[in-house]
């Protein structure tokens, strides 16, 4: 039985969800305890109980502790079965953070399986849709490791409602990923999108991001989406030859759209100055499936906390070595396996 302590690290879910990724794959069985210890609401929210759950039932597992606000959990994987399969958070919880705790395990079942997700889609605390999309899953391709997800409804925060759908394909996993160089930039394009909000807010942001960033009015579009409550989203693409790194920034209540638009600015600024081929939030959705599969590499720009967590949980449950180090000021190597 591994242990784990749930307030290590960024004491987030994010060492749940890994965990349970883990679990499933290699057949370990774990407990964990003070389960989100570092946030104002310790212990299981929503989503993250929908992750335990949907993790059970892909895998046919046990699992003890699995309630609302619950900071102990102990679980059992069974065997993983591909087949159909349907998830609901229940809130505007991050659909996405679910889809990446199965996914793993379903690309090792014997069948292909189809997902339907219910729940938040484009939600500020966890990666949107748009980025499980166009980046994580664009960077697999090069380890043959596939999905395809479309996006059936948006859900923002707080009203949820949204939904999307996975087909997954069983993979080898024994190609090796090999991210070190990001290749020429093919450009930077984006998305402003409300929902049942006045639609100057989509082109203040507009405007603010094509002054920021110097980029021809073609390139952001501005759309209204139908969505159960209001919501806002700027959703930026950087494509690269090799891979794509999205930047989203959300509307707030107190918060000006073309400040909004300015944080993104800033980060899409920060990598395009850098020579790091990854982003800052591809880095750590990358471990789990690399160190699953065949490894490989890929340079970054420095290890955020969720990053050097999830190493430290992979750690937990294989003897496959993940190295970092800094080759050059502001530019790092990985290497996993």
């Amino acid at each position: 039985m591994i242990r784990i302590d749930g307030s290590k690290g960024e004491g987030g879910g994010q060492v749940l969800r890994s965990a349970l990724a883990l679990s499933m794959t290699t057949g370990q069985s774990f407990r964990i305890e003070k389960i989100r210890a570092g946030r104002k609401r310790p212990g299981l929210m929503r989503q993250h109980l929908t992750s335990v759950l949907a993790a059970r039932e892909v895998c046919d597992g046990k699992v003890d502790g699995a309630e609302i606000g619950s900071t102990e959990l102990t679980f059992h994987p069974g065997e993983i079965r591909g087949g159909d399969y349907k998830f609901a958070v229940g809130t505007a919880g991050g659909t996405g953070l679910v889809f990446q705790t199965i996914f793993p395990a379903l690309l090792m079942a014997d069948e292909p399986s189809t997902v339907k997700f219910e729940g938040g889609t484009h939600n500020p605390f966890c990666p949107p849709f748009d980025f499980l999309r166009d980046s994580f899953l664009r960077a697999l391709k090069g380890a043959n490791m596939h999905a395809e997800i479309t996006l059936d409804r948006a859900g923002f925060y707080p009203a949820g409602g949204g939904a999307f759908s996975a087909s997954i394909q069983p993979a080898a996993m024994d190609t090796p990923l090999d991210l070190t160089q990001r290749g020429d930039l093919i450009g930077v394009t984006g998305e402003a999108r409300t929902a049942n909000l006045p639609g100057g807010i989509a082109e203040r942001e507009a405007k603010t991001m094509m002054a920021k960033l110097e980029l021809d009015e073609s390139a952001i579009a501005i759309r209204s989406v139908e969505a159960s409550g209001p919501g806002n989203v700027l959703i930026m693409k950087v494509e690269f030859e090799a891979l794509n790194e999205i930047y989203a920034g959300f509307g707030e209540h107190g918060t000006r759209a073309e400040k909004v638009a300015e944080r993104v600015a800033k980060a899409i600024k920060r990598h395009l100055n850098s020579d790091a081929a990854v982003g800052p939030y591809l880095a750590d959705q990358l471990l789990v499936p690399m160190a699953l599969g065949a490894g490989g590499r890929f340079s970054m720009m420095r290890p955020s906390l969720h990053f050097e967590t999830n190493v430290e949980t992979i750690g937990q449950f294989l003897d496959v070595p993940i190295r970092y180090v800094e080759e050059q000021e502001g530019l790092w190597l990985v290497e996993v396996g």
